[in-house]
């Protein structure tokens, strides 16, 4: 990864960088494949980093790349990840729908097990990133979950929304963006907080005072 205002010295840059890589690649017989390699400029401009290459090879140039399973797009708008886990999510309810529809022998308790435990976890992933994503792209995950809570209990469609949320006990998409924002906040920091230079001369004239 490279940065600079000009997109040509970015990628020369970052060339550089593919040609160091590569040296250390061939001394440790590690080899890459070009055709699953990827390159993205990150920017809202129109102009695009030229394309650089590995092995005299050029990598493609993609407006989306998927990364750690976060699909990053090159405006860095989170609506693309938040409709590939909707699409994601369909596709898993589709083959458990025989387990959770409104048919199942299941008893509630389990569906909601089922759901916690294997449906949440996939939109949750990730959320410490695209959790500050405006509320229209939230929205598509709180569809999908009102959705599925709605079809779970085969609720008539007099009960609201937040009706189900309340019986159910579950939290809505935006409370569970706070409640993940919460928690990082107060996770402690590995680094020691650095001591004010005033502070630091203080110190040192102490302890050579106390020595005397």
């Amino acid at each position: 990864m490279s940065a600079d205002q000009n997109q040509n010295i970015a990628s020369q840059k970052l060339q550089q960088h593919l040609i160091s890589l590569k040296n250390w690649m061939e001394q440790w017989k590690i080899k890459v494949n070009p055709a699953k390699s990827s390159q993205i400029t990150f920017t809202r401009r129109r102009a695009v980093c030229p394309q650089v290459s590995i092995n005299n090879i050029p990598i493609a140039i993609k407006q989306e790349v998927k990364h750690l399973g976060l699909h990053l797009y090159e405006e860095l708008t989170r609506r693309m990840h938040i409709i590939a886990k909707r699409r994601h999510l369909e596709l898993k309810t589709r083959n458990m729908n025989w387990l959770i529809n409104k048919k199942s022998e299941l008893s509630l308790e389990n569906k909601i097990i089922i759901y916690k435990t294997i449906l949440k976890p996939v939109w949750t992933y990730g959320i410490e990133l695209w959790g500050c994503s405006k509320p229209s792209n939230t929205k598509i995950l709180q569809t999908f979950q009102s959705k599925t809570l709605r079809n779970l209990v085969n609720a008539p469609f007099y009960v609201s929304n937040a009706t189900l949320h309340n019986d159910l006990g579950i939290p809505y998409v935006t409370e569970v963006i706070r409640t993940y924002a919460d928690h990082s906040k107060q996770q402690p920091s590995n680094k020691k907080p650095l001591q004010p230079t005033s502070n630091r001369k203080k110190t040192k004239q102490n302890v050579a005072r106390g020595s005397h």
